[in-house]
């Protein structure tokens, strides 16, 4: 376990490194003159103090990060492999309503969805032979959950979503709606460049994409969901908010939620992280490669040079980065991603009603 190279840590457990400075410490410093003794104490690889507001800290640890799901949607999470995390902070829940409007308040910060889009962004995120709109077209728009009436193919996105002009974080359903009773909703809408901006403000950064996976985990290892072997749902009770029924129907909400839910809704993993599975698609730091796993670093990866995404021949080229949790549009008959070894991928300067993201930060 010293060379964190051969088996996982325990459950609850980190894993030490060979050399590592972070073991049990004590340094006694004289002050000068005084003759008064004065020691900081680290223990483990956690610093003995606070944690910074709204963030827990996840142990550095050796864990199985992939999976060997059949499941065709997780080819790109194969092969499963060791991989080391370094211990860091990681937000409780998703960045919500209220913070990121307290960011909005300090910054002025404008969201891509708020802008008119230029023609440069779109030449880089559209198809190949693609033509432009019309200039008095290009009017700020993002993308919006619009539920079915009747049954509809879920493989067809352009029929459960629609570009809805003037959606954005502050109205997430188009003029109209509003957030003032979604305040501790997680914020959506965001597009990677306005997570980016967020974190830098607030002194973090988007976590990568194997930090994500061994916070989800919550220290389990081979579950299949964040909390352990349970089923979704159990007794009428629902352990995360996802979509309920054959997914391209009228959603029926049997866990209270059509759309997004409250942060802190659900039971927190054993980490103590909430919404690590479905409620919004989370951000992560990686550009998005399907079989980087095949290659990747054994110790702190932090993801392939640049982005492809052959899935989508006629978007290969369009910069993606990795999203991770799932949303409340997942289910067990869709994508089932909301499991903490889904991957998920979206261009970085595309939002929608169920992408959103939390922050991370170094020791």
């Amino acid at each position: 376990m010293g060379k964190h190279a051969n088996r996982p840590a325990e459950a609850g457990q980190s894993a030490p490194r060979s050399g590592s400075p972070f073991k049990w410490l004590a340094l006694a410093v004289v002050l000068g003159g005084a003759g008064i003794g004065a020691a900081i104490i680290l223990t483990g690889d956690k610093p003995w103090g606070s944690s910074p507001p709204g963030m827990v800290w996840i142990p550095s640890g050796t864990f199985r990060m992939g999976t060997d799901d059949p499941n065709y949607r997780f080819e790109d999470a194969r092969p499963i492999h060791d991989v080391f995390v370094s211990g860091f902070w990681m937000d409780e829940t998703e960045v919500t309503n209220e913070q990121f409007a307290a960011f909005v308040t300090a910054t002025n910060y404008v969201t891509v969805a708020e802008q008119k889009p230029s023609k440069e962004i779109l030449l880089a995120t559209m198809p190949k032979g693609a033509q432009l709109p019309p200039d008095e077209a290009l009017v700020p728009f993002s993308l919006v959950f619009a539920p079915p009436t009747d049954e509809v193919p879920f493989e067809n996105e352009a029929d459960w979503t629609k570009p809805v002009p003037g959606a954005c974080w502050k109205h997430p359903e188009g003029p109209g709606s509003d957030i003032k009773e979604r305040m501790n909703h997680p914020v959506v809408h965001v597009c990677f460049v306005d997570a980016e901006a967020y974190c830098k403000w607030a002194g973090k950064r988007l976590p990568t994409e194997a930090e994500w996976e061994r916070a989800a985990r919550g220290g389990l290892e081979g579950k299949p969901f964040a909390w352990g072997d349970e089923p979704v749902q159990e007794n009428g009770q629902w352990r995360c908010n996802i979509w309920q029924g054959r997914f391209g129907g009228k959603p029926n909400a049997l866990d209270g939620f059509v759309r997004t839910a409250p942060v802190k809704s659900f039971a927190p993993n054993g980490f103590g992280l909430y919404d690590v599975a479905g409620n919004v698609w989370e951000w992560c730091a990686d550009w998005y490669t399907p079989g980087y796993y095949a290659v990747s670093p054994r110790e702190n990866p932090k993801g392939p040079a640049g982005s492809y995404d052959p899935s989508r021949p006629d978007e290969a080229h369009v910069p993606k980065r990795v999203q991770r949790g799932g949303s409340f549009l997942c289910s067990d008959g869709f994508c089932a991603r909301y499991k903490p070894y889904g991957r998920g991928k979206g261009e970085v300067y595309t939002g929608s009603s169920h992408i959103g993201f939390r922050c991370a930060k170094d020791r």
